[in-house]
């Protein structure tokens, strides 16, 4: 026996660690798992009893490179630092640990608590300074050995890859021949539903919209299992964003071959543990690019267009100035203007009763406090309507090739969309005859295996008249073929196109995806001073033109009356009453700012406002209500009593304003006199006499 096995050590569990790297390695190759469960009979032979021999075998499957997903390993590790364990053995160094951090950590707990380390070359005392510096040796090797052969695996992978021809799990679409070519895959199915991905993305521009539309055809997509016992079959379900978005970013489908699109990098959790994750890697760092590989779907070109389309649509793209999709909202130019004072896009605000009123805003540097205002804030519906009369002045000489190309790719769709729905009604009736075939060559006899078959027969018949009722159903309420009276009806619309622009009919979105059709972006200039909008139009040829936009004068503004208004009543004023201002105004069809018909009240308040004195028509001779009960010492409900009974002679200018009293010599002495006597009762009664 050993001399440094001691009956301390006998006096604790042996614990034999038993790790294979992958589990193909645990398939394929056991060989090596039969040798380290071997390792009990060498503890039982150094003298541990059966009863206190542990095997710890969970970790088979994973890597020795780091203690992640290790549980067995963290076991170990944690009874050893308990000194709860006598002797750890194990086959090799490698298979306890391929990191110097897990096998140091594991050599210094042993140490500390006097548990040894056995494996096939011997036995180890990790607090021996010797045997110390072996296991660390080793342990230094077995790392070493991972990189080397990390090393020759890449090296191969990557030799065979800068040639084309190193093969891996090829995205649906795509497949290999029997001579090892990646062709395009023969199943029309599948290549409809790939093509008719690309094709509506390039329609409408965006991932989310593609997901819809077939969510709203009821179209299904495929994918390929790989491994296990679906291995290579395909599996039809609903198309879901992350799918689009793989599609649209694989260059494979432009025919590209491509190797180290993606890298693992490592990560450390707040409990300390290491784990990767997948990143992408820039185009620029791919490690093979190898163009006009294979055939694609698409060309390299239109590979690039839908990359730069998809970053335009990231709302948070780095670098992104201008972003978003066509989307239903009221704003035509949305995502499309950038600030002519600080280079910040636009951004869309509703306001309003309800929120339907939408405006341009700029206020980045507001928000980051590099100013105290917005930058710019301009009506929606006037950058709008300057912007569509533009495009509608560029589309009118291909007005009908413009029609005819629409109406095209419109019927072209709806084919694609319906040769989906037949080949889906084709795969539906191969599965009825293979049900029907298998269900002809069965005994029978064999009721149960007979009554199985009968089974999905009929569930395959089911799904099959499911299928073509679907498929009934989108014909009659989506397909989109026009007969040739209905294309000369839209072909007669079309030269007309500014109508089918402002038709209340036509959709918001419909005509942003023309405008992004047509513009790239535009820059706005706002001349504060000149009340203008200078909109810098960049178009997808190249060509800049400019277009100039005067904006409406402030609500403030608007309802002010004119200055020349203002100065007509003021000479008018010099010898016309305000009735007849009024009717002078309206004669001549002056109208307020509000657009209505001037009224005396407009014109008193445009006195009022703006100082201007009325006429004076009271003649000098005539005395006021107030004047002449000074003058008589009465109060001027007397004079009032007398203007109604007709005392006095009174009069108003055109019915309206105050009293004016002519009064004669006589009549002045007469009311004097009445004044005097009017405290008897004589003289109280006389009033009424006159």
């Amino acid at each position: 026996m050993n001399t440094k096995i001691t009956p301390q050590h006998h006096s604790k569990p042996a614990y034999i660690y038993i790790r294979q790297s992958t589990l193909a390695q645990v398939r394929h190759h056991q060989e090596s798992t039969e040798r380290q469960y071997a390792l009990r009979d060498k503890a039982l032979a150094l003298g541990w009893p059966d009863t206190s021999i542990r095997i710890l075998d969970r970790d088979l499957g994973q890597s020795g490179a780091q203690m992640t997903g290790r549980e067995d390993f963290k076991t170990l590790v944690a009874d050893v630092s308990m000194g709860q364990v006598g002797a750890v053995f194990a086959l090799e160094v490698s298979r306890l640990a391929r990191s110097n951090l897990d096998w140091h950590r594991l050599l210094e707990l042993c140490a500390l608590t006097q548990t040894l380390v056995i494996d096939a070359d011997g036995c180890y005392d990790p607090g021996d300074f010797n045997d110390g510096l072996l296991l660390g040796l080793k342990g230094t090797m077995a790392q070493a050995e991972l990189h080397f052969l990390r090393g020759r695996l890449q090296g191969g992978k990557l030799n065979k890859a800068q040639k084309g021809e190193l093969r891996f799990p090829l995205p649906v679409g795509l497949c290999y021949d029997d001579e090892g070519r990646i062709v395009l895959d023969p199943d029309d199915e599948v290549r409809g539903a790939v093509q008719l991905v690309f094709r509506l993305f390039q329609e409408t521009g965006s991932a989310y919209a593609v997901v819809k539309r077939f969510a709203e055809d009821g179209l299904r997509f495929p994918k390929r299992a790989y491994g296990g016992a679906w291995a290579g079959r395909l599996i039809w379900g609903r198309l879901r964003h992350e799918r689009v978005l793989g599609l649209i970013r694989n260059p494979s489908y432009a025919g590209v071959y491509v190797f180290g699109r993606y890298q693992y990098r490592q990560r450390i959790t707040p409990q300390g543990e290491v784990y990767k994750r997948v990143q992408p890697v820039p185009k620029s760092d791919w490690r093979v690019h190898l163009p006009d590989h294979h055939e694609g779907y698409i060309t390299p070109e239109e590979f690039e267009r839908n990359q730069a389309r998809l970053a335009r649509n990231r709302t948070n793209g780095e670098g992104t100035v201008l972003s978003g999709a066509a989307r239903e909202g009221l704003a035509l130019l949305q995502g499309m203007l950038i600030c002519g004072c600080c280079g910040r896009a636009l951004t869309v605000r509703y306001q309003g009763n309800g929120g339907i009123y939408p405006l341009y805003l700029c206020s980045a540097r507001r928000r980051e406090g590099l100013a105290t205002t917005d930058c710019m804030s301009v009506r929606s519906d006037l950058l709008d309507n300057a912007i569509g009369e533009a495009v509608l002045a560029a589309l009118r000489p291909a007005e009908l090739e413009l029609a005819v190309t629409a109406l095209n790719e419109l019927e072209k769709r709806d084919h694609a969309i319906m040769r989906q729905w037949h080949m889906r009604i084709e795969r539906a009736e191969y599965e009825v005859a293979l049900a029907e075939r298998r269900y002809q060559a069965c005994d029978p006899a064999n009721r149960l295996v007979a009554g199985t078959l009968e089974r999905r027969w009929n569930d395959a018949m089911l799904r099959l008249e499911a299928i073509k009722t679907e498929a009934a159903q989108f014909q009659s309420q989506k397909a989109r073929v026009a007969t040739p009276e209905q294309k000369a009806q839209i072909l007669a619309l079309a030269r007309n196109l500014p109508r089918l622009w402002r038709a209340p009919a036509t959709p918001a979105k419909d005509r942003k995806r023309m405008l992004r059709l047509l513009i790239r972006d535009i820059t706005v200039e706002k001349l504060p001073a000149a009340r203008q909008v200078v909109l810098h139009v960049r178009w997808q040829g190249g060509t800049c033109t400019d277009t100039t936009v005067t904006l409406p004068k402030p609500v403030a503004d608007a309802m002010r009356y004119p200055t020349a208004t203002v100065e007509q009543v003021r000479k008018l004023s010099q010898h016309l009453s305000d009735p007849q201002i009024v009717a002078h105004l309206n004669q001549e069809g002056l109208r307020s700012p509000t657009g209505k018909s001037f009224t005396l009240a407009m014109v008193k308040w445009i006195r009022f406002r703006y100082g201007i004195p009325a006429t004076n028509f009271m003649r000098s001779d005539e005395l006021t209500v107030q004047q002449l009960a000074h003058r008589l010492g009465i109060s001027p409900h007397v004079v009032y009593y007398w203007i109604e009974r007709q005392v006095v002679h009174a009069r108003k200018l055109d019915g309206r304003g105050p009293w004016w009293i002519t009064l004669a010599p006589t009549k002045e002495q007469q009311l004097r006199d009445w004044v005097r006597t009017s405290g008897h009762s004589r003289g109280q009664r006389s009033y009424t006499q006159l």
